[in-house]
Formats: structure tokens, sequence, C-alpha cells
């Protein structure tokens, strides 16, 4: 048998493999995004990678009009933008609706632009809804919170996502990158002391 015909055998039979193998480990099912400020990303995107049905998260920015955000100029102000996080899920095991609820008890939703230590709009809190549907979820769980008198005013903002655009690659994961410098930052912030301060037994 030609030696030229047999490998080009092996080869096929061995991408065929690799797809088989690729389209096994590929999740099953639709995946859907949501994108939500709440002060820093690095801790909203290390947040949200622990829920469960939710496949991975990318710090960026989201909320304001000139094209090109970079860090330099959306931490300095004034750019419209916010530090934001754009979360993809799987809707099978997890719903936009539970996403909400995780989200509210993670930030402070009582102060304006800012989050714990970090003071700005670019730090405030929003729901950046992509479609009508995730609009009227973020009013309706917004609604219920202020219905249940927890809080007499909320500041954070539910508005059209708009473009997100996705941070400098060394934001990405940072808590796994520098965890010492991470976990020094979050506590040295006081956030999850706050978030138990505004939520009690309610904070997740």
């Amino acid at each position: 048998m030609n030696k030229t015909f047999v490998l080009n055998l092996v080869a096929a039979a061995l991408a065929a493999w690799s797809a088989g193998a690729g389209a096994a480990d590929a999740p099953a099912g639709k995946t859907a995004t949501a994108i939500f400020a709440g002060g820093c990303f690095w801790c909203v995107e290390a947040d949200f990678e622990k829920l469960p049905g939710v496949l991975g998260a990318e710090s960026g920015y989201a909320g304001g009009n000139t094209p090109e955000p970079t860090y330099q100029k959306v931490s300095a102000g004034g750019t419209g933008y916010a530090e934001a996080v754009r979360v993809t899920y799987d809707p099978a095991k997890v719903s936009y609706e539970k996403l909400l609820d995780y989200f509210w008890r993670h930030v402070d939703p009582t102060v304006k632009d800012r989050q714990f230590c970090d003071a700005g709009s670019q730090y405030r809190t929003a729901i950046f809804y992509q479609d009508q549907a995730q609009q009227a979820a973020a009013e309706k769980s917004r609604d219920a919170i202020l219905e249940s008198r927890r809080f007499k005013v909320i500041y954070t903002e539910i508005a059209p996502a708009g473009t997100f655009y996705v941070a400098e690659e060394y934001h990405q994961d940072y808590y796994k990158k520098n965890p010492l410098r991470y976990n020094y930052y979050r506590h040295g912030c006081g956030r999850d002391a706050r978030v138990r301060e505004v939520w009690g037994s309610a904070a997740h």
C-alpha cells in the first residue's frame, strides 16, 4: 500500500477524532449574555464566575459614547463609561432573573457614582440591558427591592447596553493572575464588609 495514502488516512482519522472530541467538550445548548457594572470589574468578574451556570465573565467598559475606551481614560473619569462585566451563561442552568438577584446582593445600590473605596461615575452600579425582556426583568427586580422597603432609594442605573468594549488583557481574570494583590485590594476596599452591612443575611 502506498505510504502517502496510509499517512493521509491516519491524518484524516486523527482530524475526525479531534473534531469529535472538541464537539463533546463544547457546552450543550444555547448561551446568553448579561452586562453589569458594580464598581471594580475585577471583583464583579470574580463574583459571577463562582455562580453555577455562568460559563465565564469578561471585564470591560459600557455606558459611554466615545469609541475605543481604555483603562487609563475610563479610570480618569469623564468618559461616561463604567467598569462593567459581560457575563456569559447557560439559560438552562441559571436564569437572567437569578443573575439579577445575585448582582444586587454583591453591590451597594444605595450610593451614587461610587462603590466602596472607589469614587466616580466610572464605578457606578448599573444593569445594561440588551433587549426589552432584560429591561423589564431588571426594572421588575429593582421595583421589588424598593417595594420591600429595605432601601429608600436605589441609584443603580438601568440603561441600554450599547457597545461593550472588552478591557485590556491584563484585567481579565485578574483575581486568578494576581491573587495576592487582588485579595489585598478587595479586603482593603471593604467590599465584602459593606455588602454584609447593606444586605445582612440576604447578602450572597
